[in-house]
Formats: structure tokens, C-alpha cells, sequence
């Protein structure tokens, strides 16, 4: 079989000679660039990483701020319809009160225009009565008379129609 005396002591020094010259060159050559790949690959992780979450916050900021302002503009646009509808129902009481206004004086000016009409219509009638009565009195009599008797005889007609309307 095998004896450890014949192995050649040179040889297996070469070997490990060989095997440490071959460690030192895949350190230098493939575990040194395998290595700074990986560590930049690592740092581009975590920087993507931090940006993604700084990404976040800000997005997260930029929500908060925008349900603020719908909610401000929510508000402004009820403080609007509510000013609206109160300016809306003053004006249609401000309306309401002119129209009220308006009947009212023409109602006075109508109930003027009746009661100077009316005294007119009264004055006129007084003549008439009084034309009339001294044409029917000097009728029933037949007889002229004086202007003193003619004037008494106009002014009891006339008192007696004033009493009678």
C-alpha cells in the first residue's frame, strides 16, 4: 500500500507553496473585485433604499398636506354657499319689504286721490242741488224773488244736503 515515508517532502512543500500562491492570486484577481462588487452593491442597495424611503416621507408629507387643503377648500366653499344663501334671503326680505313699501304708499295716494274726488264729487253735487232747488222753488212758487231770499232759500238747501250726505 502506501507508506508515508515515501512521500517526497519537496513536493508537498511545493504544493502548499503553490496552494498559498494560488490563494494570494484569487485575493488579488477574484475575491478582491468579487468583494468591492458586492460591497457597492451593498451600498447602492441601501442608498436606494434610504431614497425610497425618503421618497416615502415626502410623499407621506405631501398627502397630509393635500387632505389639509381639500378640507380647507371644503370649508371656504360651505362659508361661500352659506354667505350666498344668507345674501339670498336678504335680498328676498329687502324685496319682500320694497314691494310692502310700494302697496302701502300707493294705497295712502289711492285713498287721497278717493277723499279729493269724493270732495269734488260732493262740491259739484252741492251746486247742482242748489241750481236745482232754486229752479223747483221758483217753480212751486211762481213767483220771483228777491236775491236776499233767493240766497236763504240756496243756503238751507244746501244744509240740508250736507246733512244728508
Amino acid at each position: 500500500m502506501f507508506d508515508i515515508t515515501e512521500i517526497e517532502w519537496i513536493n508537498a512543500l511545493y504544493q502548499i507553496a503553490a496552494f498559498f500562491v494560488l490563494l494570494l492570486l484569487l485575493k488579488k484577481f477574484a475575491f478582491g473585485p468579487v468583494m468591492n462588487m458586492m460591497e457597492k452593491r451593498e451600498r447602492h442597495i441601501a442608498d436606494q433604499i434610504s431614497s425610497a424611503e425618503k421618497n416615502r416621507e415626502e410623499a407621506e408629507a405631501y398627502l397630509t398636506e393635500q387632505r389639509e387643503a381639500i378640507q380647507e377648500a371644503r370649508m371656504e366653499a360651505k362659508d361661500i354657499v352659506e354667505n350666498s344663501k344668507k345674501s339670498s334671503e336678504q335680498q328676498a326680505a329687502d324685496i319682500v319689504k320694497s314691494a310692502r313699501d310700494e302697496a302701502e304708499r300707493l294705497k295712502e295716494n289711492a285713498k287721497q286721490e278717493i277723499n279729493t274726488e269724493k270732495a269734488q264729487a260732493i262740491s259739484a253735487l252741492r251746486e247742482q242741488v242748489s241750481t236745482l232747488s232754486v229752479l223747483v222753488a221758483a217753480k212751486v212758487i211762481e213767483k220771483e224773488l228777491d236775491e236776499q231770499e233767493q240766497e236763504k232759500l240756496i243756503q238751507e238747501t244746501l244744509r240740508e244736503v250736507g246733512e244728508e250726505v
